[in-house]
Order: structure tokens, then sequence, then C-alpha cells
């Protein structure tokens, strides 16, 4: 292992005792071919064998016994030395000889770069029909879809960044969800990605993947991310399909309490879709143009002055309207009085929300 490497190549492995010696193999015969200077790293919580397997390669073994897939990557950047970080399972289904390539594009100026098994050769049978067929692309869309990226493969455990970058990320999550989480965050800090194609094969061993419940950690971080298609587009479609049942004419008395419920609760959500961000602005430092424009705009004065308009239009409408329609003006009145009291007091946590951190 080399003092002062420029790569760190790190393993995250449990359980493993079936491939370890493989990849080990593999990566110590790819740095020697390619005069590479690298440290490997096994970043270890098993229970068999796989400990005793890496002493007796000579590479860093970091003994956690800390479960989780994110977990163990992130215990194995505390002690990485590398400029470079380049990242794959323990499993056998990566190929090592990929590395050259990865750390060439981090030297053209990539920040981040991931392998794309569907660009490359699939081993027959190494990805499950429901997972190549089902799970990865409906993940992989819809990551797309709510970050505004063209990454095909979002799920690949075949990665390579620069240890600068890496930093800038503050990756936090300990499961599965470890993979999209670092991906959204790239894409947050406009990072330069690239997505290079990579064989795959089948893994030795037993996989260790929970389909359903895994697939859920990358669907719920993934909308905790993104208060547009969390928050706001549900909101703006309950708000403005309340308030447009609420004037229709033919509804009757009996059924005019749920449109004013959607469009309060539509309203609701839209306000915390505001929160969400501001805070991700200003704590979390991402950046948004549209939204630096509407604080220009909208102030704590403004914003408290219009939820006040309308609250007092709520009052006079219930007390001037005709009495022909007595129950509907009643939720009329309260869905506006309600709607201007959120308007305010929203209004004063979004300032609280918006002050940054030193």
């Amino acid at each position: 292992m080399e003092n002062n490497p420029e790569i760190s190549v790190i393993l995250p492995c449990r359980n493993e005792e079936k491939a370890l010696l493989f990849c080990l193999q593999q990566i110590k015969k790819t740095i020697a071919d390619n005069g590479l200077s690298a440290e490997i790293i096994v970043s270890d919580s098993s229970s068999d064998q796989s400990p005793e397997i890496a002493k007796k390669e000579n590479i860093i073994l970091l003994k956690h016994d800390k479960e989780g897939y994110g977990q163990a990557y992130l215990e194995a950047f505390k002690i990485a030395r590398g400029k470079y970080i380049f990242m794959a399972d323990a499993d056998g289904t990566y190929d090592f000889n990929e590395i050259p390539g990865f750390i060439k594009y981090l030297n053209q100026g990539y920040d981040f770069v991931l392998g794309n098994r569907f660009a490359g050769k699939m081993e027959e049978g190494a990805m499950p029909f429901l997972n190549k067929r089902l799970g990865n692309p409906v993940l992989s869309s819809i990551l797309r879809l709510f970050f505004f990226t063209k990454i095909i493969d979002t799920q690949s455990g075949m990665r390579a960044i620069k240890k600068d970058s890496l930093k800038k990320l503050k990756l936090q999550t300990a499961g599965m969800e470890f993979a999209s989480e670092m991906i959204i965050k790239a894409i947050k800090n406009n990072f330069k990605i690239k997505e290079a194609p990579i064989n795959y094969y089948k893994r030795k061993g037993q996989s260790k993947l929970r389909p359903f419940s895994d697939a859920w950690k990358h669907m719920r971080f993934m909308l905790l991310y993104s208060p547009l298609f969390l928050f706001f587009i549900p909101g703006l479609a309950l708000f403005s399909t309340g308030f447009m049942l609420m004037f229709w004419p033919g509804l009757s008395n009996q059924k005019f309490f749920l449109p004013a419920l959607m469009a309060i609760t539509g309203y609701q959500l839209i306000v915390f879709s505001m929160f969400a961000k501001t805070y991700s602005i200003a704590h979390l430092k991402e950046q948004s143009p549209i939204m630096d424009k509407l604080y220009k705009y909208i102030t704590i004065e403004k914003a408290s002055a219009l939820g006040i308009i309308i609250a007092i239009s709520g009052i006079v409408f219930y007390f001037l309207a005709p009495e022909l329609n007595e129950i509907k003006n009643s939720i009329v009145a309260l869905t506006l009085i309600t709607i201007g009291v959120q308007t305010i007091f929203s209004s004063f946590m979004l300032s609280i929300l918006g002050i940054k951190n030193k």
C-alpha cells in the first residue's frame, strides 16, 4: 500500500467471504498493471470469514460492525487518504479493470463518475428480473424527473469522485438510499457528472437487497429532497380544484365542506413547499434563482398584509353575503379566514427559516 496514495478504493463488506478474495485480487492486479498509486479499504461489518480474508491480503481493514450500505462508506471516508475515491461492491458483480477509466474521467475535470450497467455488457441473471425491468428503471426515472438529470443508472454501485468534491456533499444516510443521496446532492452542487458504460456480472454469495423496503427508502429520500413534487404540485392541484368547486353553482350544501377542505389543505401544502425550499437555501446552501427573485418582491410585511386582507374579506363575506345560502357562505368565509391566518403566520415562519447560518 502507498503511503500517499492518489486513489482510495473502498469496498463495503458485509458477509462477502465468497467474493471478497476475488475482488481484492482483481483490484491489486489492476493497480499493478496500470501503475496506479492506490490504497484498498475494506469497510467491514461481517460475521463470516470476510475480515480474515482481508487481513491476509495486506490491505486496510476497517472493522466497525455498523450495519448499512451508506454507513460502510461513511466510516471509510473518514480514513481515506486518496485524492480520488473509487467505490464498488465486494460481491463480484463489478469489473475492477474499469478503475483506470473512471480515474481518467476525473483527471479530465469531471467531479463525479457513475457506472451505467445498462450501457455495458450485463451477464444473464446478474440483475433480478423485477429489478431490471421495474425497480431500477422506475427509481431512475423518478430521480430524473424530480431533479432534472439525464442519469440512466442511478442505482449503480460503481462510482468515483474527487475527495474535495465528496466533502461538499456532507452525506448522511446510512442505508441503501445513500446511493440516491450522493447523486441528488451532486446535482444540487452543480457537479460535472459523467456516466460511463460498465459490465455487470452475477454476484457471488447471497444478495442482501430487500427490494421493496430498499426501494421505499430511495423513494422517501427523493420526495424529502424534492418539495416541488412532495408538496407544491399536490398542493396546487388540491387548492385549485377546491376553490373551483366552492363556486360551482350546482354543488349542494351537504358536499360543500369537501372543496373547502381541499382548498385549505392544498394551500398548507404550498406553504410547506416554501418552508422546505427556504430551509434548503438558507441551511443546505442550495441555489434557487426563482426563489431569490420571489423573496425580493414578497417580504414579511407584504405577506402579512395580504393575509390580513384575505382574513378580513372572509369576515366581510360572512356578514354581507345573502342569507339564502347560509351554510355555503359560512364555509367560504371560514376558508378565507383560515387561509388569511395561515398566510400571516407562515410569513413569519418563512423569515425564521430564512435566517442563514454563519
